[in-house]
This record gives C-alpha cells, sequence and structure tokens, in this order.
C-alpha cells in the first residue's frame, strides 16, 4: 500500500547551518569546506574527508561523534544510524517529526554532498572480484537517496561539477538553498544512484553469466560527451559510457579533429564492428555511410584494400567513414584523404600516417587498441514507445557455421572463400540484405528495402555505375557470389542475381519454397550454399 503524504508544503528557502560531507572524490572539497565554514555551517564528516578537512586547518565534527558509535566492520558501518538518517529525513515542519527529533537528540542536516565509492573506476581496472564487491558503496547510496527524498529540506550534492554553482547560489540566497535547485540537485542525485546500480547490476551479471532476458532490466551510463545535437539540429544527445570493455568508438582515442556527432558515432559504430570481422592476418577496409557498407575488401596491402573497397561505390564513398582491422600506415593514409573522409578508426596509426592525416584538420582519426571480438557475448538495447527491446548481440560468425552445399554444382574453394565474406558483410547490412562479392571485394550492395528483389537489382546497378566508373566494359558482378542475409521466399530474388551474373549464392534458407529456389539455382548451374542463420539488422 502506498504512502500517504501529509502534503507539508515546502519552504522556498532552506538556510544551510549544518552539512555532511563524506566523498571519495576530493577534487574541489577543501575549496567547498572553506567557503562553509566560513558562513558558520557545522561541518561534519566521515573517514577520509573528515581527515581532508581538519588537514586543511578547518573545524570539522567526526560522524562517530554525531552517532555515538565508531565506525566498525572495515568502514562498512559508520553512516547506518538513526542520528544520520533522522537529520535527513525529517519532515521539519511536521509537529511528529520534530517531537521524534527532540526526543532522540537528532539534528537536521541542510547539506549533504556525497560521492560514492568509484565502483566504476575499479571495473575499468579489471580488478579481483572481492575487490570490486568491496567497492560496491551501501552507506552512500542510502544518504543520497534519503536527501533527495527529502529535497523540501536538503540540498543534495553528488558531482564536484556543481560545488561551484552550490557556493554561488548560498552567497546569492544569504546563505540559502532555494526550492528549485533543491529540486534539480535531487535529480540528478537520482540519476547517479540508478546509473550506479545499474552498472553493479550489469557487472554481476556479466561475471555470472546471467540469462540476457530477465525480470527485470537496469541501463546506466556516464555522459562522456555532450554533443551540439543528434541525428537532426531539433534533437539534443550526449555520448554515455557503460563500462562495457567491447573495443569501439565509445572508448576510442581521438588522436586529430573536431569532435564527433551523433551520425558519425553510429556509423563508426557500425563500420568498426563489421571491420572487426575480420582476421587482422589480412588488411580489411570497410567504408561506412548511414550505418550501412558501401564498400568492403581485403588486401594485400591496406592501401590495396582501401583501393578495392573505394571502387565498390565511389560516390556513397564520399564524406563516409573508413574503418580498418591494422594500423593505419602511410600508404593507405595517402589514398584516404584523397577524398573528403568524416572519420577513420583503426586499431593503432603510425607517425607517418598521422602527420598525412593531420593535413585534413577536420577529419577525425581515432585509435581503438585492438579489434572488438565478432564472437563476444553482449545485449543491444533499443527504444520503442512505451518501453524497450533487449536483446543478444549477434555474435554468430560464418566460420563457426555448418555451411551446407544444397546444389548439384559445388562451388569452388575461391568461391567458397568469397561467399563466407560476403555473409560476413551481408551481416552489417541494414535489412534486406544482398551483397555481391568478388576477389575479397565487394562490388555491389543493396540495403533496407521493403523487397529483397529490390535490394538485388539496387546492388547489381550500383555494380553498373562503379565498372563504368573504372572504364570497364563488363558489370563487376559478372562471376561473382551473392550474399543474402536471410532466405529468398521465392525463386525471383535469387534469378535477379543470376541476372546481374552471380554464379555462386549464400544465404541461410529456411523457406517454404527452398525446393524451388534450389531447382532454379540448379537450372541455371548456380552452386548455392545453406548457412542455417540468419543475420536481419534493422
Amino acid at each position: 500500500m502506498a504512502v500517504v503524504s501529509k502534503k507539508i508544503p515546502a519552504p522556498d528557502r532552506v538556510t544551510v547551518r549544518r552539512a555532511l560531507l563524506s566523498v571519495s572524490n576530493k577534487d574541489g572539497l577543501i575549496d567547498l569546506a572553506r567557503d562553509l565554514a566560513g558562513r558558520g555551517v557545522e561541518l561534519v564528516s566521515t573517514g577520509g574527508t573528515r581527515k581532508a578537512i581538519a588537514d586543511a586547518g578547518l573545524p570539522v565534527v567526526d560522524v562517530a561523534e554525531v552517532t555515538g558509535f565508531p565506525e566498525i566492520m572495515d568502514g562498512r558501518v559508520k553512516t547506518l544510524h538513526p542520528s544520520v538518517h533522522g537529520g535527513l529525513l525529517a519532515v521539519r515542519d511536521d509537529p511528529d517529526h520534530l517531537a521524534a527529533m527532540e526526543a532522540n537528540g537528532i539534528m537536521p542536516f541542510d547539506l549533504v554532498v556525497i560521492n560514492l565509492y568509484p565502483f566504476e573506476a575499479v571495473v575499468a581496472a579489471d580488478s579481483d572480484y572481492p575487490t570490486t564487491i568491496e567497492n560496491i558503496d551501501i552507506g552512500g547510496p542510502a544518504m543520497v537517496r534519503a536527501s533527495a527524498k527529502n529535497h523540501a529540506y536538503v540540498a543534495i550534492v553528488t558531482d564536484p561539477a556543481d560545488y561551484g554553482e552550490v557556493t554561488a547560489m548560498l552567497e546569492a540566497n544569504d546563505g540559502a538553498t532555494t526550492l528549485d535547485e533543491r529540486k534539480r540537485l535531487a535529480a540528478k542525485a537520482f540519476q547517479r544512484t540508478a546509473s550506479y546500480d545499474a552498472m553493479i547490476s550489469s557487472y554481476m551479471a556479466e561475471q555470472l553469466s546471467l540469462p540476457p532476458v530477465s525480470r527485470n532490466h537496469a541501463t546506466g551510463g556516464t555522459l562522456s560527451l555532450a554533443m551540439r545535437y543528434g541525428e537532426n539540429p531539433h534533437q539534443a544527445a550526449g555520448l554515455y559510457l557503460t563500462g562495457e570493455k567491447r573495443p569501439g568508438v565509445a572508448t576510442a582515442t581521438l588522436l586529430q579533429g573536431k569532435a564527433l556527432s551523433y551520425n558519425n558515432i553510429n556509423d563508426t559504430d557500425a563500420a568498426y564492428e563489421l571491420v572487426s570481422e575480420f582476421d587482422p592476418a589480412k588488411p580489411a577496409v570497410a567504408i561506412i555511410k548511414h550505418a550501412n557498407p558501401c564498400g568492403v575488401a581485403t588486401g594485400d596491402t591496406l592501401a590495396d584494400a582501401y583501393r578495392k573497397a573505394f571502387s565498390c561505390d565511389q560516390t556513397s564513398a564520399f564524406g563516409g567513414i573508413v574503418a580498418l582491422n591494422v594500423t593505419l600506415d602511410a600508404e593507405a593514409a595517402e589514398e584516404i584523404v584523397k577524398i573528403f573522409t568524416e572519420v577513420i578508426i583503426a586499431p593503432s596509426v603510425t607517425e607517418e600516417a598521422a602527420a598525412i592525416v593531420a593535413a585534413k584538420k577536420n577529419l577525425r582519426l581515432l585509435t581503438a587498441g585492438t579489434l572488438a571480438d565478432p564472437r563476444a557475448g553482449g545485449v543491444l538495447v533499443k527504444s520503442v514507445a512505451g518501453g524497450f527491446l533487449k536483446q543478444e548481440r549477434d555474435n554468430a560468425v560464418v566460420d563457426d557455421l555448418d555451411l551446407k552445399c544444397v546444389t548439384k554444382r559445388q562451388p569452388s574453394e575461391a568461391e567458397l572463400a568469397d561467399m563466407k565474406f560476403a555473409f560476413r558483410v551481408a551481416k552489417h547490412v541494414k535489412s534486406n540484405a544482398i551483397v555481391y562479392v568478388r576477389d575479397g571485394a565487394t562490388v555491389g550492395v543493396g540495403a533496407g528495402q521493403m523487397s529483397r528483389v529490390d535490394s538485388a537489382r539496387i546492388a547489381a546497378r550500383k555494380a553498373e555505375d562503379a565498372a563504368q566508373a573504372l572504364g570497364l566494359a563488363e558489370p563487376l558482378t559478372k562471376g561473382c557470389v551473392v550474399a543474402s542475409d536471410a532466405f529468398f521466399p521465392f525463386a525471383d530474388g535469387l534469378l535477379s542475381a543470376v541476372e546481374a551474373g552471380a554464379k555462386a549464392v549464400i544465404q541461410p534458407g529456411g523457406s517454404v519454397r527452398d525446393d524451388e529456389v534450389i531447382a532454379a539455382a540448379d537450372e541455371h548451374g548456380i552452386a548455392m550454399v545453406f548457412t542455417g542463420v540468419r543475420h536481419f539488422r534493422h
């Protein structure tokens, strides 16, 4: 049953006479404490925070003097006491609360300054399990939530970045806090505890290999980059870090160029996820536009791979994102900077290559350290009206699948290699996806169409355009292989690929009309392989 409010109106201003400070991050602490002490505010503190304040020559009361109870159990228990929480939660205009305070010798706190044990930093440092668990704060979140709930009387500060605003507020209001500011600080405090608990939940789920779909789900993050706008100028946006260790754009190092936009980050993430599918034993390049690949290739050198990827769709590559699976070298850098490119992301970069890219001051250059593991687990979350969808990351890799040739003609070794390449790329193309590949390079990509036939035709047309741009007499799709991210529901999609020049097909299979599609492939002498795994991407 819900608790019924007594509906006691909150005061607009509350004079700060007593403050509780307990922080793990000491940045700005002494300046704040000095300002408060200068206003005659009584400072109450704990452990290392109390010591830091005392060492600065400021008067401070140990919380043990307030509770009449010493810190115990290695500091696990120190503030969980009625003398603390009564001072945080008391409704000072409620006669019953006032009577309880007087009867128990409880004094109110007007300002509370707390930041929590550095759980996220401990996880990021790959600390062992016991150390990580020990850094789950208990008393801190309890005091933060109590203060935030009672924001009618208590100002709760959880972010050192707000210290300046707090002192400015006190200066402007003769040492008092305002209700509007207390509400704002309370909302920010609840965001902090929610994010903190979500990160703990995610850590525990990962450590214990819990099922990805559970009764409750929590997602938390810390703002890493406030952006000018989102997908469009009228939309606010920001990049948040969750603590996930997967290498990629969110945690990459920006070596040069202006801050990334929302669309830059979205596209760069897609690019690096795709290029991470390829073994770094052979250089690979992926060029992405609007989260879809417009060219992917491997080569004997990185520059060779780039040239092949660029040839697939030179028009779409303009203003695109370039992702590499090996160190960016000078030769490849020279090729990439020949046209306008938004972002380059690679595991690392040579000094010579960095100097070449530096000549294009607006070109963002990112290093991610290592490739992402395409076989790694993890979850993806997407918002919908009234809720969100959650699913496991698509970590199926074509090299691990049980491929089954279903046609009379078997694919050659070269065709099979290209088929695997094409299916690897199709996994990262928006559905319906059709990918034509020849000699370790895409020659046509059809993405995001309502009809698979249309995707096949668009990919073929792009291949024709690419052939014309290269001055070739025949289409690039002649003798190629084709991959489909899902089964062909009818033979027409397959026949469109055959018409374009495809000689081998890789697709999941599983249609009620598979026999019809297989018969069409046999009729045209096409080799076709079923993977048994679909790669829809919406």
